[in-house]
């Protein structure tokens, strides 16, 4: 029971934070920057004890990787402009495969695989979230819109939430033994239906402040059609799930259960994470994938 109310309580607290970060650019940037950092450093120290043979250096991994998210944010907002912002980042990156050179490391492929993995697995995931959030305007101006971004933690929740809910009540059918138990197709598609509620929703009040947006002469379309939206919360149902079974197989190959414990009930930052690391690339291409069409 006690266990209950914290994993309640931190529940709540990391949902209200990850929404009201969205209230202002410089917040969500700063929010998950913190939180890019974090997790890099979770996966790094994991790596670092877990896996034989394997010394990663977890520091630079870490600064590279928050770099990375916060050049992606000012690239996208136009508050830097030039890609060179990326030139740092690059470099690190070649001292990081370069150092191993001189390290002497007893099997620096494993080192070399794993610093990649921190930035490829993690940092590039998170940088999305900017992506989706700066789009440009009809007037040619890039603009901040939270409601990407947010709808795909809403559809990741509602797709957790519902999924349990419907998995616990009729759930038989084992989705990825192998990996996570409790799983099953039933939670699965009952989570994925949940989703496309929220979705639904989601395009009714896209649509409405589009109304108000309009009577008030602003000039802004909708973000997406009601039917790419059930598009878009069905790619972050499916992607978010695959990302909580990649997780998953990450904590099985190196023998733990929880990431972390810097979220009291909730377990580590991966933990809290997981499906995100997935379903915002995936949501990347396919609303890009939208304008080519």
């Amino acid at each position: 029971m006690k266990n209950l109310i914290v994993r309640s309580i931190t529940g709540v607290i990391f949902v209200a934070t990850i929404v009201t970060c969205f209230l202002r650019p410089e917040a969500m940037l700063l929010l998950f920057a913190i939180v890019t950092g974090l997790t890099v450093w979770e996966f790094c120290g994991l790596v670092n004890e877990h896996v034989a043979a394997t010394s990663i250096n977890r520091f630079i991994c870490t600064v590279a990787g928050v770099y990375f998210f916060l050049a992606m944010g000012g690239y996208v907002s136009g508050i830097t402009p030039s890609s060179g912002v990326f030139i740092p980042y690059l470099l690190t990156l070649i001292y990081l495969m370069v150092s191993e050179l001189y390290l002497k490391q007893e099997n620096p492929i494993n080192d070399w695989a794993h610093t990649m993995l921190s930035q490829m697995y993690i940092a590039l995931p998170f940088s999305m979230i900017p992506v989706l959030a700066f789009n440009a305007g009809a007037d040619g101006n890039i603009h901040f819109n939270s409601l990407l971004p947010l709808s795909v933690f809403i559809f990741l929740w509602v797709s957790d939430s519902g999924a349990y809910c419907v998995g616990s009540l009729i759930g038989k059918h084992k989705l990825f033994p192998r990996i996570s138990p409790g799983k099953s197709w039933e939670g699965s598609i009952g989570g994925g239906v949940f989703v496309l509620i929220a979705a639904a929703a989601v395009a009714w009040y896209d649509h409405l402040e589009f109304e108000d947006l309009k009577a008030a002469g602003e000039l802004y379309p909708p973000v997406l059609s009601t039917i790419q939206w059930l598009g878009l919360g069905l790619v972050v149902c499916v992607f978010g799930t695959w990302g909580d079974l990649v997780e998953s197989l990450f904590k099985r190959t190196i023998g733990i259960k929880d990431s972390g414990n810097i979220l009291p009930g909730h377990g580590g930052m991966l933990d809290r994470f997981d499906s995100s690391l997935m379903a915002f690339p995936a949501a990347v291409v396919y609303v890009y994938s939208l304008t080519l069409l």
